[in-house]
């Protein structure tokens, strides 16, 4: 995938699996995006997104123990990312159908 854009969608990627989850911390996001095919994210992308959606106030922070290790620090979701993350979804939504439109695929999936 572009990296740029990539890049351009992690903060809406991230508010998505933070939805899902609880919590969860650097590596565990790092990991769930892989899965989910953004396997070209490094920490280097990573945390600066995360902290640009703490200072926005979407995600707050939370330290707690590491498994056999020192502190982690866990990221969770705030009632403000979720309305952010419901006003980019339905922008997401649109971009997809608007892309797919210009592109001649009338379906919206792949061709």
């Amino acid at each position: 995938m572009n990296t740029s854009w990539t890049r351009a969608v992690l903060p809406l990627c991230l508010l998505g699996v933070l939805d899902a989850e609880e919590r969860s911390y650097g590596y565990a996001l790092l990991g769930r995006l892989g899965e989910a095919g953004l396997e070209g994210v490094k920490p280097a992308t990573l945390y600066p997104a995360l902290a640009r959606l703490e200072e926005e106030g979407a995600v707050e922070i939370e330290w707690g123990a590491g498994e056999g290790g020192p502190g982690r620090k866990y990221y969770r979701i705030t009632d403000e990312g979720r309305e952010r993350l419901r006003r980019d979804r339905a922008a997401w939504h649109a971009l997809h159908s608007t892309v797919a439109s210009l592109l001649g695929d009338r379906t919206g999936g792949e061709s």
